[in-house]
C-alpha cells in the first residue's frame, strides 16, 4: 500500500468508530462462527492528496460527490418478499414487548429508543438485574442496510441479529427458544397475529417467524436527511458550513470507508492504527473469527444520525461528537486536526441527522397477557 493511500485508510477508520444494530451486552448468545461473509477489511479507493491541515478545500465537486455518496432508499424490504402489513404490525409488537425478557422490563426499545434516534444515551446499556455489557449499543435506524450486524459482525443479517439479545443472560435473559414460545403462545393476541402475518404455516409460532417480524419492522427504519435532498440536486439543503465540511470530509479520504447510502457499514476497520486505543480488553471481530489478523478490528458504522447517537466508540468511552472526531485523528492519522477542520467535519455529520418515520414512533398496543403467560423473573 502506497504511503498516500495508506493514509487514507488511516483517516477513514478514524471516523469509523464514531457511530455503530447490535445490543450492547456483546457477545450475545447467538455469536457462534463468522457468519458475515464480507472481507475482513478493504482497500479504500483512491483518493485527492489532504490539503494542509486548516487550508479550506475547494468545494465538493458533484460528480465526486455522486461516486462517492448514493441517497438513502424508502426501506430495506426483500424485493422479492415485500412484508405485509400484518408482518409489519407483529413486528412492531415485539419490538415494544418487555414479556419478551425474563422480569418483563427490557425490550428492544429500552436500549434503541425510537424516539431517541435509535440509541439510550448510555456508554453501555443495563439488561437484567442492572447489568451491563461492554459495548455501546448503536442506532437500529438505518442499521438493516448494513453488511452485517453487530460491531463485530457475527450476525449476516438484521434478522440473525434480532435472535441475539432476547436470550442473552446480561441482556434480556430469556433461557433459550422454547420459553420465548411458550411465552408467546400463552398471549392469544400474539397467537392470532402470527396466524395472519404468517398465513399457512404449520406452526405460526416460531422463533425464526419472531425474528423475521422484528426484522422486517427494522427494515422500515430509515431516515432520511438533508443531505439526501442534495444528493439529489437540492443546493439549498447543505448550508455552506456543512458543504465545507463534506469538502474536508472528502479531502481528507473519509469517503475510503464512509460512502455509499449509510455513510458507512459496508467493512472492517483496525481501532488504533498509528495510536493504540488505551483500552486493548476488547480484541473486536477476533472474538468471532480466533484469527490474530482480526484483532481490534470492528465494523464501520454507518454516520447517519451520528450527531445525536453520542456517545462514541465501541465502548461509549467519549461523550462528544467534536472530541470523537479530534481523538479518531489522533489515533488513526497521528494528527491532531485543528479546530475549524473539525468544526467543519462536525458540521456536514450535522447534515445526516435525518427524520425517523413518523408512523413507526408511536407505541403499539400490545395483546393483554393469558392466564398462563410467566409472570415475570427477577432472579
Amino acid at each position: 500500500m502506497t504511503k498516500l493511500v495508506r493514509s487514507v485508510a488511516l483517516w477513514s477508520a478514524a471516523i469509523a468508530a464514531l457511530g455503530a444494530c447490535g445490543k450492547k451486552s456483546e457477545p450475545s448468545s447467538q455469536a457462534a462462527g463468522t457468519s458475515a461473509g464480507a472481507p475482513t477489511t478493504a482497500a479504500p479507493p483512491t483518493t485527492p492528496a489532504p490539503p494542509v491541515a486548516g487550508t479550506p478545500p475547494a468545494a465538493p465537486d458533484r460528480a465526486q460527490v455522486a461516486a462517492a455518496f448514493k441517497p438513502l432508499p424508502a426501506n430495506f424490504d426483500d424485493p422479492t418478499a415485500p412484508p405485509s402489513e400484518a408482518l409489519l404490525a407483529l413486528g412492531a409488537q415485539l419490538f415494544f414487548d418487555p414479556r419478551l425478557s425474563k422480569n418483563h422490563d427490557v425490550s428492544c426499545n429500552t436500549c434503541h429508543g425510537l424516539d431517541t434516534f435509535g440509541v439510550d444515551g448510555l456508554p453501555v446499556s443495563k439488561g437484567h438485574k442492572g447489568q451491563v455489557g461492554t459495548r455501546n449499543s448503536p442506532t437500529v435506524y438505518n442499521a438493516a442496510g448494513q453488511f452485517a450486524q453487530f460491531w463485530d459482525g457475527r450476525a449476516a443479517t438484521i434478522e440473525e441479529q434480532a435472535k441475539g439479545p432476547v436470550l442473552n443472560p446480561v441482556e434480556m435473559a430469556m433461557a433459550d427458544e422454547g420459553h420465548v414460545i411458550t411465552v408467546l403462545r400463552s398471549i392469544p393476541g400474539y397467537v392470532d397475529a402470527f396466524a395472519t402475518a404468517f398465513p399457512g404455516a404449520a406452526d405460526p409460532v416460531t422463533y425464526d417467524h419472531l425474528a423475521k417480524a422484528i426484522g422486517a419492522f427494522e427494515r422500515r427504519l430509515v431516515t432520511p436527511a438533508p443531505f439526501d435532498r442534495y444528493l439529489a440536486g437540492d443546493e439549498a439543503a447543505l448550508s455552506a458550513e456543512a458543504k465545507h465540511g463534506l469538502g474536508v470530509f472528502m479531502a481528507n479520504g473519509c469517503t475510503g470507508c464512509h460512502s455509499g447510502p449509510l455513510v458507512g457499514g459496508t467493512m472492517y476497520m483496525k481501532t488504533g492504527l498509528v495510536a493504540a486505543y488505551a483500552d486493548t480488553t476488547d480484541i473486536g471481530r477476533a472474538a468471532v473469527t480466533k484469527a490474530d489478523t482480526d484483532k481490534f478490528l470492528f465494523k464501520v458504522p454507518t454516520l447517519r444520525n451520528v450527531a445525536r447517537t453520542a456517545p462514541y466508540f465501541h465502548d461509549g468511552k467519549v461523550a462528544d461528537l467534536p472530541t470523537a472526531v479530534a481523538e479518531m485523528a489522533r489515533l488513526q492519522l497521528g494528527k491532531t486536526l485543528p479546530p475549524e477542520d473539525v468544526a467543519a467535519i462536525v458540521a456536514f455529520l450535522e447534515a445526516l441527522t435525518g427524520e425517523p418515520p413518523p408512523a413507526l414512533l408511536a407505541r403499539p398496543t400490545l395483546p393483554p397477557s393469558g392466564p398462563k403467560t410467566p409472570k415475570p423473573d427477577p432472579s
